[in-house]
């Protein structure tokens, strides 16, 4: 999925070091679930301790094993998935990334931010096989991915990054939640007049909703609607968010992109500061089935992110929340 700009903040705790590797969809080789030589202490759903004999040597295909298994369903590929994971070198142990370290400045309160990810799609956290071995698996359990870079990584591994193919590389991977996304979900029911002042939306189903901007000045705080209610349970601070979503820039009207353009429903998480702060303070609460209307300011959108084109704007939104992963 390219886009030009991306609702997601990037998460520099969750990330792969940028110079590791190209995220990129590709196959897996998918080795014995009795090989390995990596140990995994600790629950899943608990910060994993990863342990690898001094002398160890790292498999040259990709091996995946379950340390402990979950008691949900199993996961297919296409799922959508709530994961928390650990990466690490098998040498030296330099970190490859964790959603178990908060960010500086982050909410102490907030949930853990962790990866929402669909199974098949590329990630910016987690290399394409990695994300592939956990199909099979049981929502619950803790998977542990191990290899050299060559089979973990492939092509998409970045010489720059100082690790070389024969490298061992190993990822602890919680399974939160996962569940079948419905591309072509959509919010129903009668929708509300608009609010004095603020945009209206014009939803045509299957397609991006049409928004215009009203004659009169952008607001400089954050302005949200609920247009449909919806009847599904409440949005919770770390929840994986299925939508369907339309964005225009307030300024001109312009669309500047909708989830309908990229295949349909998507997800990210939301309430953890994983997203622009606007959806995080609007969605938080609603409930699935809702269509909500926000018109977010530059200081809640990208206004702290200069390198953005959409930096200055306001930005106006019409999402429906088609569920929680």
């Amino acid at each position: 999925m390219k886009h030009t700009w991306n609702i997601r903040r990037l998460v520099a705790a969750l990330a792969v070091p940028a110079l590791v590797f190209t995220a990129a969809a590709c196959g897996s080789d998918d080795g014995s679930s009795d090989a390995g030589v990596v140990s995994v202490e600790g629950k899943a759903g608990e910060k994993p301790k990863i342990s690898v004999p001094k002398d160890a040597k790292a498999s040259e295909k990709l091996v995946s094993k379950t340390v402990s298994e979950g008691s949900g369903a199993e996961v297919k590929k296409g799922d959508l998935v709530r994961l928390d994971f650990a990466g690490e070198t098998m040498k030296g142990g330099k970190t490859l990334g964790s959603t178990w370290v908060k960010q500086p400045g982050a909410d102490p309160k907030a949930p853990r931010t962790q990866v929402v990810q669909e199974l098949g799609q590329q990630s910016q956290s987690l290399p394409a096989p990695v994300l592939d071995a956990l199909v099979g698996k049981k929502v619950g359990s803790r998977v542990v991915v191990e290899g050299t870079a060559k089979a973990l990584i492939g092509q998409q591994l970045n010489p720059q990054s100082g690790i070389k193919p024969g490298d061992g590389l190993v990822w602890a991977i919680d399974i939160a939640a996962a569940r079948k996304p419905d591309k072509k979900a959509e919010a129903k029911g009668e929708q509300a007049a608009p609010t004095a002042g603020l945009p209206t939306v014009k939803a045509q189903s299957q397609k991006a909703a049409t928004i215009t901007i009203p004659k009169t000045d952008k607001p400089k705080d954050l302005q949200q609607q609920v247009l449909i209610k919806g009847k599904g349970p409440k949005v919770k601070a770390g929840d994986g968010l299925i939508v369907q979503y339309t964005g225009v820039k307030w300024e001109d009207g312009k669309k500047f992109d909708s989830s309908w353009d990229h295949g349909g429903a998507t997800a990210f998480q939301i309430g953890t500061g994983s997203v622009v702060q606007g959806w995080d303070k609007a969605l938080v609460g609603k409930n699935v089935g809702d269509r909500v209307l926000m018109v977010i300011p530059p200081k809640l959108a990208y206004g702290s992110t200069p390198q953005s084109p959409l930096a200055k704007n306001t930005l106006v939104f019409a999402v429906d929340i088609v569920g929680t992963v």
